[in-house]
C-alpha cells in the first residue's frame, strides 16, 4: 500500500533572502501560502514542514502541520526531507519548495502518482515553457532537456540545448520548476551519495541522481509559476496571488 508523504524544506537562512519564510505576503506568511496550497493535494497521506529554525516551526504548527527539526548543516532540501522522513513508512515522498507561494496541487498529486506507479520512475519533477529568449539564457534560471519519452536528459544553468548556428531551438527551451518526487527506497540512496562532479559544478542536486543512472521523469505544466527568492519577487508573487484570486484585490484598486 502506497503512503506518500509531502515534505516543505524551510530554511531561515537563505542567502539572498534572510526569513523569507516568514516574509508576508498579502498579509500572510509565505510558507503559510506554501502550506494552504499543499494541503488541497489530494494524493498525500501527510504533510510536515522540514526546518532548522524555531520561529518557522511555531509558525508551522501554529497552522496545525507537524514540523521537524533538522541540521543546519544538511546541505540540500533533499537531505532535509530524507532526515524528517526517516522511520516513517512512506513509500514516496513529494518535495515542495517553501518559496513557491501559486504551488498547483494538482502538480503535487501528478509527481505522487508517477512515483507510485508500479512501474514508475524513482524521480521525477516538472518543468514548463519559456516565455522571453532572455530567460533562457538567465544563468540563475534553471533548464533541462528531456527525450522523447518526457526522461531528463540533462539539467544546466547554461542555455541548453544550444543552438550553434543561432536562430530558435528545435523545441521550446524548458525551465525546470523545483518540485520533486521520489520513490522512499531512492531517496535514502540519493542522500547517501556524495555530491557528484556536475552537482559541483553546477550547483544543482538533481544531476546526483542521473549520475546515478536514475530516471527522472519530467512533467510538463504550462506555468513555471512565482518563485520567491529574492525580496524583489515580493511583489511579483503578491500580483501573481491577486491575478490567481487567492488573495483579495489591493485596496483602492483591482
Amino acid at each position: 500500500m502506497n503512503r506518500v508523504w509531502a515534505a516543505i524544506p524551510a530554511r531561515w537562512a537563505s542567502t539572498r533572502f534572510p526569513g523569507k519564510m516568514l516574509h508576508p505576503l498579502c498579509g500572510r506568511p509565505l510558507l503559510a501560502w506554501v502550506i494552504g496550497r499543499v494541503r488541497e493535494a489530494r494524493r498525500l497521506d501527510g504533510l510536515l514542514v522540514a526546518t532548522d529554525d524555531a520561529r518557522i516551526a511555531e509558525l508551522a504548527r501554529g497552522l496545525g502541520v507537524e514540523a521537524v527539526m533538522t541540521d543546519p548543516a544538511l546541505p540540500s532540501g533533499t537531505d532535509r526531507v530524507a532526515a524528517a522522513l526517516r522511520g516513517r513508512g512512506v513509500t514516496a515522498a513529494v518535495n515542495v519548495q517553501g518559496d513557491e507561494p501559486l504551488i498547483d496541487p494538482a502538480l503535487v498529486d501528478a509527481l505522487a502518482a508517477a512515483v507510485s506507479e508500479p512501474r514508475g520512475p524513482p524521480m521525477a519533477t516538472a518543468a514548463a515553457p519559456f516565455t522571453d529568449r532572455r530567460s533562457a539564457t538567465d544563468p540563475s534560471v534553471v533548464k533541462v532537456v528531456c527525450d522523447r519519452t518526457g526522461r531528463a536528459l540533462y539539467f544546466s544553468r547554461a542555455c541548453i540545448p544550444q543552438v550553434r548556428d543561432g536562430g530558435a531551438p528545435p523545441a521550446p527551451w524548458l525551465r525546470h520548476v523545483g518540485v520533486y518526487a521520489y520513490r522512499a527506497s531512492f531517496l535514502r540512496r540519493l542522500v547517501a551519495e556524495p555530491p557528484c562532479a556536475l552537482e559541483q559544478a553546477e550547483k544543482l542536486e538533481q544531476l546526483r541522481a542521473l549520475h546515478l543512472g536514475a530516471r527522472i521523469r519530467v512533467i510538463r505544466v504550462a506555468d513555471a509559476g512565482v518563485g520567491v527568492d529574492t525580496p524583489a519577487d515580493v511583489a511579483r508573487a503578491e500580483a501573481a496571488l491577486r491575478q490567481a484570486g487567492l488573495a483579495p484585490p489591493r485596496r483602492g484598486g483591482a
